[in-house]
């Protein structure tokens, strides 16, 4: 092949390169955005002074011996959040996580993303947050609409974080090779 026909083929295949990257860009131009300033929130929520996540709260001891049993800490926990945010509220919960070293348990509800930390010894109310994290993490990776169209098998996470990772894996490669492209051609 001759200089002038590779010159010409590497400038046909970096304007493929520019269509691709400029037509996905454009298409996903909103999906972008969201991810972008999701993944922004997520990476500062432990320093968003409880605006995302609230601060894991101490107990009296870290002795787990002294601590009430699990199924007593979950009804204080549900008591909590119907007394002080509804009668009505869901009570299902999502998780609990134990933090022995600071002698607190969170109890995590499955709906409008509630949370209640109590002393693990005597199951006081610690603190009682609106989750605004989990929210947040909920629409940066799609499972929001999985949870509002109740799919239950994570379907449009799964196909959203599928478009989304190719179409990153695509702008990498596009912007890369409009990039070191015209550098190759002008070295040679």
């Amino acid at each position: 092949m001759s200089e002038s026909n590779k010159r010409k083929s590497q400038a046909k295949t970096l304007r493929v390169f520019r269509k691709v990257h400029r037509t996905t860009g454009a298409f996903l131009f909103i999906f972008f955005f969201i991810i972008s300033i999701t993944g922004l929130l997520l990476g500062w929520k432990k320093n968003s002074g409880g605006l995302l996540l609230a601060d894991s709260h101490k107990g009296t001891t870290t002795d787990l011996r002294q601590w009430l049993p699990m199924d007593s800490l979950k009804q204080k926990a549900c008591y909590y959040l119907q007394k002080e945010v509804a009668q009505d509220v869901s009570l299902a919960l999502n998780r609990i996580d134990i933090r022995p070293d600071k002698g607190m348990v969170k109890f995590v509800f499955e709906e409008d993303y509630w949370g209640v930390q109590l002393d693990g010894a005597t199951g006081a109310l610690l603190h009682l947050e609106r989750r605004n994290a989990d929210f947040v993490e909920n629409i940066h990776d799609a499972s929001y609409l999985d949870t509002y169209f109740k799919t239950g098998n994570g379907a449009f996470k799964l196909v959203y974080t599928t478009v989304m990772g190719l179409a990153l894996l695509v702008f990498t490669i596009t912007g890369f090779w409009l990039w070191y492209g015209p550098k190759r051609m002008r070295e040679k």
